[in-house]
């Protein structure tokens, strides 16, 4: 810590000069985040000083966190749904699998995942004590259905299956995992991080939330295509109590019981969020995911034309190819299986598109 403070104009220069060494978010292709929307941002700022851990402090900002949950369940075909505002799609799925545990009762626990699952289903796995059993992905990139059952054993506590995968964009057989899970009696947990804010707007969205019988809860991250502030998360679930099954005593707290994992909740990202979503309403929200549909089918036509093959037929706005290099100074990502990756988020406009095509297509001059 510095002996003396710095004047104003001393610190912002040097916060400054440490901005400018961020990537310009012209040039990220990688990313699911995306700039915060302007009404984000003006709300976010509205809200910055308030904490949802202690929400009887803040009633007025506690009640846009239970406006943001009342929005995503009716989306999702379940308006009495629960559910709190979480950090984003890692802790909505660690505490997805906290409730599980919490609620069926197991000697050497386990839970089935798909190969395709995000990395924070480890980091739950780890801190909980649960096996990780991983079932493999089909031609199409999407979880087996019948694989996944054949994993299931008196000790599955939950199986999950993904909706919009972070590396090639697909939507795992939902029904198909809802009608095991009903089967089973297990608890389905759906990761629509990204996908939750892209498939309901889609022209034929496929089946993946409440409207099937056999999901139980949901995760989706408004700070994604929803384009709030960060960081902005919501975990759903079907029946508007559950979550008090992980309620701990809070006795100092204008609440005396609390279900959520961080104790300090910001609420301005919460007021971001729930801003994007009636300042745009669904009819917006269909133009924004239907843009970003179109962008990613010009990138893969137009990779076509140079003669680079799509790994995968993406349901959501992920584009991946059978490539091993790109044009700086372009950041883009790569699979596990080493396929170049480009995710068309809101910022990733069609004059972008055309020029990493143009600097694509001089590369491989």
């Amino acid at each position: 810590m510095l002996n003396n403070g710095l004047t104003e104009d001393d610190l912002f220069s040097f916060l400054s000069s440490r901005k400018k060494e961020d990537i310009d978010h012209r040039y990220i292709l990688s990313s699911m985040c995306t700039l915060p929307h302007p009404v984000a941002v003006m709300a976010h700022c509205m809200f910055m000083e308030t904490n949802l851990g202690d929400p009887g402090l803040f009633p007025g900002t506690a009640s846009l966190e239970r406006l943001l949950i009342e929005r995503f369940g009716t989306l999702f075909h379940q308006s009495e749904a629960g559910g709190y505002a979480t950090s984003g799609g890692t802790e909505s799925n660690i505490q997805a699998l906290r409730l599980a545990k919490a609620l069926r009762h197991a000697t050497c626990p386990n839970v089935v995942v798909p190969e395709s699952a995000h990395f924070s289903f480890k980091k739950a796995c780890d801190i909980l004590g649960l096996e990780m059993r991983t079932a493999p992905l089909g031609p199409d990139r999407r979880m087996s259905a019948d694989a996944a059952a054949e994993l299931v054993d008196k000790n599955t506590i939950c199986m999950v299956g993904v909706a919009g995968t972070t590396e090639y964009g697909m939507v795992d057989p939902i029904a198909d995992l809802a009608k095991i899970a009903c089967q089973h009696d297990l608890f389905l947990h759906v990761d629509a991080a990204f996908g939750g804010m892209v498939i309901p707007f889609l022209e034929r969205p496929v089946p993946f939330d409440f409207a099937l019988p056999g999901v139980t809860t949901i995760a989706v991250d408004p700070h994604k295509m929803g384009m709030s502030t960060i960081p902005a998360g919501c975990l759903l679930t079907r029946e508007p109590d559950m979550l008090d099954a992980l309620n701990i005593d809070t006795p100092y707290l204008t609440v005396k019981k609390e279900y959520t994992l961080a104790g300090t909740r910001p609420g301005a990202p919460v007021a971001g969020a729930l801003a994007v979503l009636d300042y745009f309403g669904v009819e917006g929200m269909k133009a924004i995911v239907a843009g970003c549909m179109k962008n990613t089918e010009r990138l893969i036509a137009g990779m076509g034309t140079l003669g680079i093959l799509p790994a995968a037929t993406p349901d959501v706005n992920v584009a991946t190819f059978i490539c091993d290099r790109a044009p700086s100074p372009w950041k883009v990502s790569w699979t596990r299986n080493g396929h170049l990756r480009i995710v068309c988020m809101p910022h990733v406009t069609r004059d972008r598109i055309e020029a990493f095509l143009n600097d694509f297509g001089d590369m491989h001059a």
